[in-house]
């Protein structure tokens, strides 16, 4: 049996990894996984559950730009892949606590030509994840969640088999997808409720136009909106491309007592309150060829991570992106030239948009444990620098009819950088606190934006709150320049230019 290196562990060794080796937003924001799809992370959110606000929700999503109807195995986890979210409580930039999710492939029909089938053939239409209603679910896949919390580890499945929920592949093979996925919603001990499956992907963002150095579109305001249109928090302007794609998420809603440093629920003056959290992907470090996913290997070495959304995507040098990827928070010390003098304020700057000047010790606050997302902070509480998603867990969630897409700056206390919710529109916030609106909101408040004000799909009021996945059979992407998916446009079109 032969045994081979991964690349995160030859990086390791050739020192760009600085960590000891215990191995422990964005879509494909750094080479390396650009290379690794199925371990990229897309995007980590946080947030206290609006149904259940004793309870903090954590959302991965990994595995971007998934087509609906790309058969015929669809888009399984990577069972040679350690999904983790990791808590910091005591402000450290260490996890205090971590949930581990491994999954494993079952093939049930060798022979069968597809994934998933049913309605033909005399295969029953695929109604249930497992026993009668389920002999069409060809490639099944079950996942195990195992709590650390002080050292000690714990599988908390309480002798549950877990199924992920598959790709929606239509209505003849999945007649009542949406009765399918509510399956997929398990209760573990102490009250926790996990899912995992395929699901609408709920980043909203205009990035033909981003990334094409930001040539945002004139009919959305050139990018700088309007009043008008940046004061709508439901309708796109501009054409959202992630419209009509999929993307793999894990869930879990915990109590908020299991989470805090002293088991206790606090207010939001009170800086227990207030939580570090961040999400990571990881494979053996060593990998024996022929060997199983699930123990064909040793050690394990992060390919992924992240905390706030877009700091890598949009702060970290292309250059330095890998080795922000694969290292620890509490090294993140190393990276601070780039919040206190990051290029794309030059960038706008050259655009004519008034920005701040450096070093920008504003920027700090996505970094360290400060007001106003932790009030009971002082200045030795701020901890080292570390990219990590503080959620303040004092404050409840804001009532549904009164969410801002802004957040934060928009009043909204609920909102990113207090954590983030799946309706945050953080290219937005994000480009705004770069041009230097927490310095000072009059002189360098330009209403930067893309005019992707919404998800294409409205989140679900309830856990796992992810949208269910979009209809194979019925995909189409149709929000792109030039095409249907602006209702707000002259004819619905989302302008080109």
């Amino acid at each position: 049996m032969k045994f081979t290196l991964r690349p995160v562990l030859a990086l390791a060794l050739a020192g760009l990894i600085v960590q000891p080796p215990t191995f422990a937003a964005s879509h494909r924001e750094a080479p390396i996984t650009a290379l690794d799809q199925k371990a990229d992370i897309t995007d980590w959110f946080t947030f206290v559950s609006p149904e259940h606000p004793d309870r903090v929700v954590m959302i991965l999503n990994v595995d971007p730009f998934l087509e609906p109807a790309n058969g015929p195995n669809y888009f399984p986890f990577d069972p040679g892949i350690l999904y983790e979210m990791k808590v910091d409580n005591n402000h450290d930039g260490l996890a205090e606590v971590t949930f581990q999710f491994r999954f494993q492939t079952q093939i049930r029909n060798a022979g069968l030509f597809t994934g998933f089938a049913g309605g033909i053939a005399g295969i029953p239409p695929i109604t249930a994840l497992s026993g009668p209603g389920s002999d069409g679910l060809n490639l099944s896949q079950t996942y195990t969640v195992t709590m650390i919390a002080n050292g000690q580890q714990q599988d908390i499945t309480v002798g549950q088999t877990l199924y992920a929920v598959p790709s929606n592949a239509g209505p003849r093979t999945m007649p009542n997808y949406n009765a399918l996925r509510q399956q997929g919603v398990y209760t573990l001990s102490n009250g926790i409720r996990v899912f995992a499956g395929t699901v609408a992907d709920p980043f909203f963002i205009d990035l033909g136009a981003a990334f094409d150095s930001l040539n945002f579109r004139m009919a959305s305001g050139g990018g700088v909106l309007p009043a008008s249109i940046d004061g709508d928090d439901a309708n796109n302007y501009s054409p959202n491309t992630l419209a009509g794609y999929n993307v793999n998420s894990i869930a879990i809603e915990v109590p908020i007592s299991m989470l805090t440093v002293d088991g206790g629920v606090h207010r939001a003056s009170d800086k227990a309150a207030v939580l570090g959290t961040w999400g990571t992907t990881s494979r053996h470090a060593i990998q024996i060829l022929g060997g199983d996913d699930n123990d064909g290997g040793y050690g394990w070495a992060q390919v992924q991570r992240m905390g706030n959304p877009l700091i890598n995507e949009l702060i970290i040098g292309t250059g330095y992106k890998d080795r922000f990827s694969m290292d620890y928070p509490q090294n993140d010390g190393q990276f601070a030239n780039f919040f206190l003098n990051p290029l794309l304020a030059t960038v706008f700057g050259s655009l004519g948009i008034p920005v701040a000047p450096a070093p920008r010790k504003d920027l700090l606050i996505l970094g360290q444990y400060q007001a106003p997302i932790c009030p009971g902070c002082g200045p030795g509480d701020a901890g080292p620098v570390a990219d990590l998603l503080r959620i303040n867990t004092g404050i409840p969630p804001t009532a549904a009819g009164s969410v801002k897409r802004m957040g934060f700056l928009a009043g909204d206390t609920a909102g990113w950088p207090n954590g983030r919710r799946l309706t945050d529109d953080v290219v937005d916030i994000a480009a705004r606190a770069v041009a230097g609106i927490l310095v000072d909101g009059t002189k360098y408040g330009t209403a930067i934006g893309d005019g992707v004000n919404a998800p294409a799909v409205a989140p679900s009021a309830t856990f796992p709150f992810v949208a269910p996945a979009y209809d194979g059979r019925g995909s189409s992407h149709n929000a792109g320049p030039g095409l249907p998916g602006c209702p707000v446009r002259a004819g619905g079109v989302c302008p080109a230019n």
